[in-house]
């Protein structure tokens, strides 16, 4: 009696180590890893402040998923969040894991790096600037530019106040007069030289008067 209880112990044990075994065989099959550089998002930037700059722009994750999920993500489907809530003016430093990483839920975050950002946050001002427009190439032979005017000529600019105190004037696109024997007329975008500023009005008209020498 005492040997039959031994051996149907002995048969629990071993079915047992079958059916995880298998379980691991089933999550497993399939199962692949990648590498891929997340894109770094902030949130709850404090009213007030704007961010100047930060050292990091994507963090690598080291990741486990099914091949077929892997192979179907998308750019949009990860990013790491960072909350500035609690962000001052000034230098920064904020440390994240895994619990910030947006990704789907069948993926998995094995390794990340880095696992914090500096950032930089400063007061935000606005400022109203002229509007000035570069012309490039000459007007027809025997023809002039009479006079040049944009609409609105003045533009309100909002930004970190670092950046908004170094712009006295806003540029727009270059606008070609090569050849032109009349007037012009067109939308042209303003020009921020990718400098982190935010304008109220993306674009102005400007008129181009052209006469004739001597008109």
């Amino acid at each position: 009696m005492e040997k039959k209880t031994l051996g149907n112990i002995g048969l629990k044990i071993l079915s047992l180590v079958l059916a995880v075994s298998l379980w691991f065989f089933v999550t497993y099959r399939g199962q692949s890893e990648m590498i891929l550089d997340a894109p770094i998002e902030f949130k709850n930037v404090p009213k007030g402040l704007e961010l100047l700059r930060h050292n990091v722009k994507s963090v690598g994750l080291n990741i486990r998923g099914h091949e077929r999920m892997l192979k179907s993500l998308r750019p949009m489907d990860v990013r790491v969040v960072i909350d500035m809530t609690e962000a001052k003016n000034g230098d920064n430093e904020f440390y994240f894991d895994k619990a910030d990483i947006v990704i789907p839920r069948t993926i998995k975050v094995l390794r990340m790096d880095p696992t914090y950002v500096r950032v930089v946050l400063d007061e935000s001002v606005t400022k109203v600037l002229p509007v000035k427009v570069p012309l490039v190439g000459t007007v027809e032979r025997g023809y002039r530019i009479k006079t040049l005017s944009v609409n609105p000529q003045y533009v309100k600019v909002e930004g970190a106040k670092t950046e908004v105190q170094r712009i006295a004037v806003l540029r727009t696109e270059p606008v070609d007069v090569t050849g032109f024997d009349a007037d012009i007329s067109q939308n042209v975008r303003i020009n921020t030289n990718g400098i982190n500023i935010r304008t109220k009005t993306s674009e102005v008209t400007v008129k181009i008067l052209i006469r004739g020498i001597g008109k």
